[in-house]
Order: C-alpha cells, then sequence, then structure tokens
C-alpha cells in the first residue's frame, strides 16, 4: 500500500511538472510551484526527485521509451528491411501525434539540450541509438539485396534527420501540413530511392 501511494505521488509530480514546464517553460518553474500543483510538500517531491532537471529528464526518458519500444519491435518482426522501414512511418505519427499536444514541451526538451550539458547528453545519446539500429537495419536490407548498396551510416543520418524534422515542424507549425500523413510519404518517398532495383 505504501509502495503504491509513493507511485500515485510520483505520478502527480510529474503530472504537475510536465504542466508547469509546458504552461511557464522549464526556467521559469520552481519546485515549490511544481509542489503546489501536484498537492504535494517539498519534502515528498526530494523523496522521489533530488532535483527540478531530475523530474524534467524522467519525463523525456518516459517519453523515449515508448520510442524505442516501437522501434525494437519493428528492429525484430522478421519482415524486409523495406517492410520495416515503412514501419518507422507509424512510429514518426505516433510521435506526432504526442506532439501535437505537448509542443511547448518538446520545445523545452530541445531548448534545455542546449544550455545544459547534463540534458544535452541525456538527448543525444537517444538519437545515436536511433542511427545506429536504422544503420544496422540498412545493412541487412544491403545483405538481403532489398536496398541498393548505400552508406549505412549516411542514410541513416538521413532517417533519423527527417524524423527530427517532421517533428519540429509538427510542433512549431501544427497546422502548416498534414504532419502525420506526411511521415508515411516522406518514408515511401526515401524506400523509392533506396530500394533495389528488382523491389522498386
Amino acid at each position: 500500500m505504501t509502495q503504491q501511494r509513493g507511485e500515485e505521488t510520483q505520478a502527480r509530480i510529474l503530472r504537475a511538472a510536465a504542466e508547469c514546464f509546458m504552461r511557464e517553460g522549464y526556467d521559469a518553474t520552481g519546485v515549490a510551484e511544481i509542489c503546489t500543483r501536484a498537492g504535494v510538500s517539498k519534502g515528498a517531491f526530494y523523496h522521489h526527485f533530488p532535483t527540478k532537471q531530475a523530474a524534467f529528464l524522467v519525463l523525456f526518458e518516459r517519453w523515449l521509451q515508448g520510442l524505442e519500444a516501437s522501434l525494437q519491435v519493428i528492429h525484430t518482426s522478421g519482415r524486409t528491411a523495406p517492410q520495416r522501414l515503412e514501419g518507422l512511418a507509424a512510429m514518426a505519427e505516433q510521435v506526432l501525434e504526442q506532439a501535437n499536444g505537448q509542443a511547448p514541451m518538446f520545445v523545452e526538451f530541445w531548448r534545455q539540450a542546449t544550455k545544459n550539458p547534463d540534458m544535452w547528453q541525456a538527448t543525444i545519446e537517444p538519437y545515436r541509438r536511433f542511427r545506429t539500429a536504422f544503420a544496422a537495419l540498412i545493412n541487412e536490407g544491403v545483405a538481403e539485396q532489398t536496398l541498393r548498396p548505400v552508406d549505412p551510416n549516411l542514410a541513416a543520418q538521413v532517417l533519423v534527420a527527417l524524423g527530427v524534422g517532421l517533428i519540429l515542424q509538427g510542433v512549431l507549425d501544427p497546422g502548416g501540413a498534414e504532419w502525420r500523413g506526411a511521415a508515411g510519404q516522406a518514408i515511401r518517398l526515401l524506400l523509392d530511392g533506396l530500394a533495389a532495383d528488382d523491389n522498386g
């Protein structure tokens, strides 16, 4: 029962922190404001999180967990490399859907990464993992001859840049285009260029 209450308190703190960060921004939000919104004491906050930054990073890590779980499913699905790459479109659409409701939070993740070395490290490391996973997938496609021989690292960089670019545009200009549909179209456009001649 005590553990359940602790988990509920932690979840309440994280919800309040996300709301405060989205409304006021990370820098303008204090622990006291988060505690007031969550209805907890400062002691309760510091029992779960040593700093405001720690709570911020937990929010970022939880968002990433969903992406990495989806990426793992795609990577181990047993389908061909082009089919798995098409699966990335669904993952990108999921991210864009989340971004539409949490645009200020996404901006805060990126903004803080440019100012704080710890946050930069936490933010950049997942992109490196994504590039490594995409490069491995491209290599598999070349080996199975469903993709043309290309530099897998360069192709992986393009895939990550495409995903980040779509998310950023969706956050900054949510009404400017149908970003969810654009994700699938962009992946298919890339696949047209990557596909081996007898698969294009």
